[in-house]
């Protein structure tokens, strides 16, 4: 498995497209306005899981997520890019890195980034061999 760097703090990464990108909308708020974090923790999960089934070619299923820090808020109305990463496939599981950027006017700024494992599936939904060739 081989290891990226992150994206600078700066600016999201400038070479890939965001898998997902959504708007922070009031539905997504606790009753004090914020964005809650399992939102935002959820289109990251989306995000990793739709990396890893392309690269799985089928079914994968989330079996862990790293730890995470809280950079910076998301705010109602920011625009949420989610960005992924394949960072290393083993027999049955694949590691995705997936960070999270959100723009608020012309300000870019990371708001976290998590490295979730999951597992590929078969039909009947038991850990698969990946195959082991670059998609």
């Amino acid at each position: 498995m081989t290891a990226a760097s992150p994206s600078p703090p700066d600016g999201p990464p400038a070479d890939r497209q965001p898998m997902i990108r959504v708007i922070a909308m009031p539905a997504d708020t606790n009753p004090s306005g914020d964005i809650f974090g399992g939102w935002l923790l959820a289109q990251m999960d989306l995000a990793g899981g739709s990396a890893a089934q392309r690269r799985a070619r089928g079914r994968v299923a989330t079996v862990g997520v790293e730890a995470m820090s809280f950079l910076a808020p998301v705010r109602v109305g920011d625009e949420v890019s989610i960005y992924t990463e394949v960072l290393g496939v083993g027999r049955t599981s694949l590691r995705i890195r997936v960070e999270a950027w959100r723009r608020h006017l012309d300000e870019n700024r990371r708001v976290t980034e998590a490295v979730f494992t999951f597992v590929a599936l078969d039909a009947q939904g038991r850990p698969r061999p990946v195959d082991q060739t670059e998609a």
